[in-house]
């Protein structure tokens, strides 16, 4: 099953339900279950669970975390070594794509790609999404097709448009690298690396990409930096009226699968459909979340707009009609879309702008480091910390 790629299953619907619903199992079962730490994670010394990330908090303009801290409890070692195998190209199958070859800082974690570029020069079928506050997120992929944090590294791993190593090769790297064994020792205790100390490790980088620090985000806390002009306020209120019943919240999406009228067939991909295999869910896609927005063009599952002036130029005269198509984009008179004047549509554009948040796309802490095979001075010194502590204990 190991080297059965996620991505492939997932395009077999009935496969993909079996196949997510096993993960997931196998997850809880091997992890502790939802909401506990793993047993490994609980005997972690006392030096580790102290030096918790900071930044870690609920925001007070976000929803409560579906992803709780408890779930993986965040720590600095746990972090760093996250980080190292998110930007480890040696984890792809020619060694030439990481994470990081499609998920770049200052593109908000995206790659500025119409379709993602993974080994050989393969393009995936789908934009690589946007990794930011994936903590709040309740399914993962355009299709919803992975249920949880810890799993969604899987599908672009496995998939051979992408990384295109099985799950068992990339344990086997990991195995067989000095370097990597001894920091998962320091972090999870001796032992060969397994699928949840993977898996875990790389969410603790993952769910440290929080992004709550915009202009709007100043505005509406009420501290300095927030001011919007009287363009900005006025694309926040048409905003609020037009747009945010599916960019809901301060996250700036509803978490829901959406038909948003781009196409009137879907033979190239089937959106929500792929998955649950029912003609209702056909052309349905993740409302994906707006901030940081203005740097994570091409837009849409497939990258299709360029600018997010032909995002608007769609809602306003481009939607197509389908039998799912989204009821909010059928108008009482007949019209489909959302009618939008040049006006509207430049106001909106500037409360867009207000949505990017330059703390983020700059943190030095998510950025890659080194190149790996040189161990981090903090990893140095807890690795010989925690060595020095089992051989006092012995």
């Amino acid at each position: 099953m190991a080297r059965i790629s996620l991505l492939s299953a997932l395009r077999r619907p009935a496969a993909a339900w079996r196949l997510v619903a096993a993960w997931r199992l196998v997850a809880l079962l091997a992890l502790g279950g939802v909401g506990a730490g793993s047993g490994c994670q609980a005997n972690r010394p006392a030096e580790l669970r102290a030096t918790a990330e900071r930044g870690l908090v609920q925001p007070t303009n976000f929803s409560a975390m579906v992803y709780g801290l408890a779930n993986n409890q965040p720590d600095q070692a746990t972090f760093e070594l996250g980080r190292t195998l998110f930007y480890d190209a040696r984890l792809s199958s020619d060694g030439t794509v990481s994470c990081g070859s499609c998920h770049r800082q200052s593109q908000a974690f995206t790659d500025g790609q119409a379709l993602a570029v993974g080994v050989g020069g393969r393009r995936s079928p789908r934009n690589a999404p946007s990794l930011q506050n994936l903590r709040w997120r309740r399914g993962f992929m355009a299709d919803g097709g992975v249920l949880g944090l810890e799993l969604q590294a899987l599908a672009p791993l496995t998939s051979p448009a992408e990384m295109n190593t099985p799950l068992a090769d990339a344990l086997a790297k990991l195995n067989t690298d000095a370097e990597y064994r001894q920091r998962f020792a320091a972090v999870y205790g001796p032992g060969k690396i397994d699928t949840p100390q993977f898996l875990r490790a790389l969410a603790q980088f993952t769910a440290a990409l929080t992004s709550v620090n915009s202009r709007y985000d100043h505005y509406v806390r009420h501290e300095p930096g927030g001011t919007l002009t009287n363009s900005e306020l006025g694309g926040r209120m048409l905003f609020q009226q037009k747009c945010s019943s599916c960019h809901a919240t301060d996250l700036f999406t509803d978490e829901g699968y959406h038909n948003n009228g781009l196409d009137r067939t879907f033979a190239n991909d089937l959106g929500r459909a792929h998955i649950t295999n029912r003609p209702a869910d056909a052309g349905r896609f993740k409302v994906p979340s707006l901030r940081n927005v203005a740097r994570t063009a091409p837009y849409m599952h497939d990258g299709r707009f360029a600018t997010l002036a032909q995002v608007l130029a769609h809602y306003d005269h481009g939607v197509q009609p389908s039998p799912t198509l989204d009821a909010r984009l059928r108008q009482p008179n007949g019209r489909l879309g959302i009618p939008l004047s040049a006006q509207e549509q430049a106001d909106l554009l500037a409360f867009l702008n207000t949505l990017t948040d330059n703390e983020f796309l700059n943190n030095p802490r998510f950025k890659q480091l080194q190149q790996p095979g040189l161990l981090t001075k903090s990893a140095q010194i807890i690795a010989a910390q925690t060595a020095a502590a089992r051989l006092a204990r012995n």
